[in-house]
């Protein structure tokens, strides 16, 4: 049965992900985070669409009016429920392939759902399953369909000022961002080259984007742009790329912002929050600055809650979720495209030079183990600490590991942060081996 994982549900298009299954859970919320209006969207996968029609459905049937988005970004539908306060749901399986699909959910306002909300949409999911053995019929649905405008609007204004004569490549994934993110650069009087920007249903991630940052590698190098920037298929990620080809991930531009709010004492509790993956260099980088560091589970919605608690205004992942408390409710991959644009401008310098001035990473490698047959990433886990103990004392004060299930595949993720680059990979890939070899694995 399908459950939540580190962002909403997520498995296979129409076989796991079900018009039947997100109907219910869009009833199950409905039923439990009491809101009476709830804005839909979706993002370009093939199966999307029909998704988004039964989620729709599932509201109407317990009542609830729709404010219809359509094929826009996870942080545009975010936006309109916080400015509707209402609640929301998007089809999105984010970074997956496009044979992957998935369900979030927003509370009232934009705001992401506690794990307290999250148990008892499932609760009642499940009993809707139990009790249920047909669709809702569709019938005339009744929707408003939003104007995307008031967002562009929005991400226009959180800036002041911006570099427009900047040689820039943009990576949109063939995702959620293709229509929306030309049309903002337009409206700031930017003229991007566009690449990976034509969806077809099927292309959504695929060798390209936040998590494949590959082809804007060779694509910033090949037109000798000043730096490039990616979005994931769903719109809530952004990585860059400066000029020499070199990608620049989440936790230096986290840094690049937190040095920047504060030096226009901006930063609210002189706060910042990251994840357990966040590189060393980040912290010793934030210590410099006497910046405090908080750090939270893997996952924005663990960030958006230390956030909330410490009443400060910036955190992030170093997978690419950058989020600005005072200008949206969740990770927003165009918002933090153009605040970089803004503080480059700013500080008058390349994104290389930058980078390279607020923060020196440690070597990190991580490795992705996939998990096969009936076994539970926590159980190989535990079934190899031993090994996973010998290389942390090896590593000692010097460096760092982390062995952690995925909340969004059937994976485990290996991180390991040493002082050289042949050092982390030795004891990553020492780790991996030993989880894919598994006597467990060798049942699967």
């Amino acid at each position: 049965m399908l459950r939540f994982g580190t962002d909403g549900v997520r498995g296979v298009a129409l076989r796991d992900i079900t018009t039947l299954a997100v109907q219910l859970y869009a009833r199950a919320a409905a039923r439990e985070l009491h809101c009476s209006l709830f804005v839909v969207g979706f993002d370009t996968r093939e199966s999307s669409m029909q998704l988004a029609r039964a989620v729709e459905a599932g509201f109407i049937a317990e009542g609830i009016e729709v404010l219809w988005a359509g094929m826009c970004p996870t942080p545009t539908v975010a936006f309109f429920a916080e400015h509707c306060q209402a609640g929301a749901a998007v089809i999105t399986a984010s970074h997956n392939p496009y044979t992957d699909n998935g369900l979030k959910f927003f509370g009232e306002g934009g705001l992401k759902l506690t794990d307290e909300e999250e148990l008892r949409i499932q609760n009642t999911y499940e009993l809707l399953v139990q009790s249920e053995t047909a669709e809702v019929a569709n019938g005339d649905l009744e929707e408003v369909a939003l104007d995307l405008e008031a967002y562009y609007a929005h991400i226009c204004a959180s800036i002041t000022e911006v570099v427009t004569d900047i040689k820039l490549v943009v990576d949109c994934a063939n995702g959620a961002m293709s229509e929306v993110a030309p049309r903002v650069f337009k409206k700031l009087g930017i003229t991007p080259s566009f690449i990976h920007c034509s969806p077809d249903g099927k292309n959504i991630n695929e060798a390209c984007g936040a998590a494949h940052p590959e082809s804007l590698m060779k694509e910033v190098l090949r037109t000798k742009a000043d730096l490039g920037i990616a979005f994931d298929g769903d719109g809530d990620r952004l990585i860059a790329v400066d000029g020499s080809g070199e990608v620049i991930n989440g936790d230096q531009l986290i840094a690049l912002f937190a040095l920047q709010l504060k030096a226009r004492n901006a930063l609210v509790n002189n706060t910042v929050a990251v994840t357990v993956m966040t590189n060393m260099g980040f912290h010793i980088a934030m210590k410099n600055a006497d910046i405090n560091v908080i750090t939270t589970p893997v996952g924005d919605r663990s960030i958006l809650i230390a956030l909330q608690e410490a009443k400060a205004c910036l955190g992030g992942e170093q997978s690419g979720h950058i989020i600005f408390m005072q200008h949206a409710t969740t990770g927003d991959g165009l918002l933090a495209a153009v605040q970089l644009l803004s503080v480059l401008h700013s500080r008058q310098q390349s994104l290389q030079v930058a980078s390279k001035e607020v923060m020196t990473p440690l070597p990190q490698v991580l490795i992705n183990v996939p998990i096969l047959g009936a076994v539970t990433p926590q159980d190989l886990i535990v079934e190899h600490r031993a090994a996973i103990f010998e290389v942390e004392q090896l590593l000692g004060s010097q460096g760092r590991l982390l062995v952690r299930p995925s909340g969004t595949e059937p994976l485990v993720r290996v991180m390991v942060e040493a002082q050289t680059s042949e050092e982390a990979q030795k004891y990553a890939e020492q780790i991996a081996h030993a989880l894919s070899h598994s006597g467990s694995g060798q049942d699967r």
